[in-house]
């Protein structure tokens, strides 16, 4: 196991938004040593499953869902030498085109950094106590989990235990 400890990290969650060149920006200029930033940022989408979406609500479970997402970057500073990692999740009423979630990962190459976003991002979905709930034409509903989500996330627990 690696030692992550000089690994910084940031978890935010808010009702805000947040500027993304402001983000890598400061994460860049935070650390020299960084070569590579790898960033994933989610958007509310007009359309679900063949239905419309006019808005979106985003609850979470405070204290827990902070926890939970520095759990999911401790144990990607674990597999890969990070030096800076963001999350930044969105709660609150949304509306198509609104940014949802920053993954912003910092490391000395781009393999590490791409592959720690995508593996942070897979958790967040599987992983991190959220519930949304959309709303359109046909009324509103609370989104289920994605079975490809749970497919995306279990390929990360099969490479650790294949190691």
């Amino acid at each position: 196991m690696k030692d992550f400890s000089a690994m910084s990290s940031q978890v935010r969650i808010q009702n805000e938004d947040f500027d993304v060149g402001v983000e890598l920006a400061r994460m860049r200029e935070s650390s020299p040593r960084t070569g590579a930033l790898a960033s994933f940022l989610g958007v509310v989408r007009d359309i679900n499953d063949d239905r419309d979406v006019g808005g979106m609500h985003l609850e979470y479970y405070p204290g827990m869902t902070e926890k939970a997402i520095l759990r999911i970057v401790a144990e990607a500073g674990a597999r890969w030498d990070l030096h800076e990692v963001t999350v930044i999740h969105r709660v609150g009423d949304l509306v198509p085109t609104d940014q949802i979630v920053l993954v912003a990962v910092g490391s000395a190459h781009r393999g590490e950094a791409f592959a720690a976003c995508e593996y942070i991002m897979d958790f967040l979905k599987t992983r991190a106590p959220f519930w949304k709930r959309e709303s359109g034409s046909l009324g509103a509903r609370w989104v289920k989990a994605r079975v490809t989500d749970d497919e995306a996330a279990s390929r990360w627990e099969e490479d650790a235990s294949a190691t």
